[in-house]
């Protein structure tokens, strides 16, 4: 089983709300969707969704910016989209080694929402 975690950091725009879902864990090689919201409103484009993948002991690397722009070096397994009013990453076949903290972040005008 992998597990997966999203985990929340307060951004300056404390009165933001994120929504997100709790850890969980899937079988290997399955298609894991996570999604993050807001408590009020829509994710939309314009606020530009990022999401990073955090390993035990490692750096965060980004794996989608802009909705759906995947940095050249992140496997191609890795997908990000809008989908409703949230935003989401996709893993297609996901393998033991990601399992992992992700962390998603948007930008919410004159500063920035961590989750």
């Amino acid at each position: 089983m992998i597990t997966v975690s999203l985990l929340f950091v307060l951004g300056v725009n404390y009165q933001t709300v994120v929504t997100l879902e709790p850890s969980f864990s899937v079988s290997p090689r399955r298609i894991v969707t996570l999604t993050c919201g807001l408590s009020s409103g829509s994710v939309s484009t314009s606020h530009y969704p990022s999401w990073y993948q955090q390993t035990s002991g490692q750096a965060p690397q980004m794996l989608i910016y802009s909705t759906n722009i995947r940095p050249s070096e992140v496997p191609d397994c890795f997908s990000g989209f809008i989908l409703g009013n949230k935003a989401a990453l996709t893993i297609t076949g996901a393998q033991a080694d990601d399992e992992s903290d992700y962390y998603y972040m948007l930008y919410m005008g004159s500063c920035i929402s961590n989750l």
